[in-house]
């Protein structure tokens, strides 16, 4: 353990997607505002970095991306409309965003990739270790990925990633890791990275989901970093030099999770995650499993 890094308290949301994968929902609203249940997908992942104490967010963001700052910002008029109605629970909706975290931003300008994005806050962090979470992988609040990463960096050193076990034939959609038991029954030490590569040719089924927590070594690799595939700037490609030894930052270390994940940048997945997350509220699942029963019987039996 490197003794001389503080306790993470800073994480980065890149946030600058075009979304079009939602079109033409996201055309004048951003991906990360779409409503899972009855928040925004972007509030669960801040929640989560709350919640595994890092209480300084930053933000990359892009144009069109207005909706976010003022998501977490106050309302006042509403909430004065709120108060005046004596509503109390949905004024403490309202006022739970804006009070979650300390909440900064900074556009990225040219989508450049996931490594351009994360070297977008570099002036902001400084040389502290910092974790970088994607909104489109919303992890369950009852299994803290994030905190344990950061219990495994502060033992460890160096960066860490979450890793989760996919099909063989899934592999091809993500980064993959290569890696080697420590002895611990959910770490693994990384010791290559590829990214998206074909079933054939991938080291592992060890897919690569989008929570990282990284030494601060990483800016001066991703500043040295050719634009690989896509001609975006790829973390992959940097994490691999860190693996390597070919940059300050290393060693990389998996975190390898079985919780619950929620996928909410694919259509499908997206829809599954409100059904499952809408399922288990105590306000509004009773009611909704009975409907969804009846509407599933419905469809088997229609002919």
């Amino acid at each position: 353990m490197t003794e001389s890094l503080p306790r993470i308290s800073k994480a980065v949301i890149p946030a600058a997607g075009l979304g079009t994968r939602f079109l033409p929902a996201t055309k004048a609203t951003p991906k990360e505002m779409l409503p899972v249940v009855d928040k925004p997908a972007i509030q669960y992942v801040v929640e989560e970095a709350v919640a595994a104490g890092l209480d300084d967010v930053l933000m990359i963001t892009g144009r069109n991306k207005r909706p976010l700052e003022d998501h977490f910002d106050r309302n006042y008029e509403l909430e004065e409309a709120l108060s005046k109605k004596g509503d109390q629970n949905r004024l403490a909706k309202v006022q739970e965003s804006s009070d979650l975290a300390t909440m900064h931003y900074v556009r990225q300008g040219d989508p450049r990739g996931l490594g351009h994005a994360v070297l977008c806050a570099a002036p902001h962090v400084g040389r502290e270790p910092f974790a970088v979470l994607l909104g489109d992988d919303l992890i369950d609040p009852r299994d803290p990925l994030l905190a344990r990463m950061v219990e495994v960096q502060e033992q460890h050193g160096g960066s860490v990633i979450a890793l989760m076990e996919v099909e063989p034939d899934q592999i091809h959609l993500y980064g993959c890791a290569a890696v080697d038991a420590i002895g611990e029954s959910d770490v693994v030490r990384v010791t290559g990275l590829v990214e998206k590569p074909e079933q054939a040719d991938a080291p592992s089924n060890f897919a690569v989901i989008g929570r990282y927590v990284l030494d601060p070594g990483i800016f001066d690799v991703l500043r040295r970093t050719e634009p690989g595939r896509g001609g975006e700037i790829q973390i992959t490609d940097a994490l691999q030099q860190l693996v390597t030894g070919s940059g300050e930052g290393g060693p990389v270390h998996g975190v390898v999770f079985k919780g619950r994940r929620y996928d909410t940048g694919d259509r499908g997945d997206y829809l599954r995650a409100i059904v499952r997350l809408a399922c288990e509220r105590e306000d509004l699942g009773p009611e909704f499993r009975a409907w969804l029963r009846r509407y599933v019987t419905e469809e088997m039996q229609a002919p």
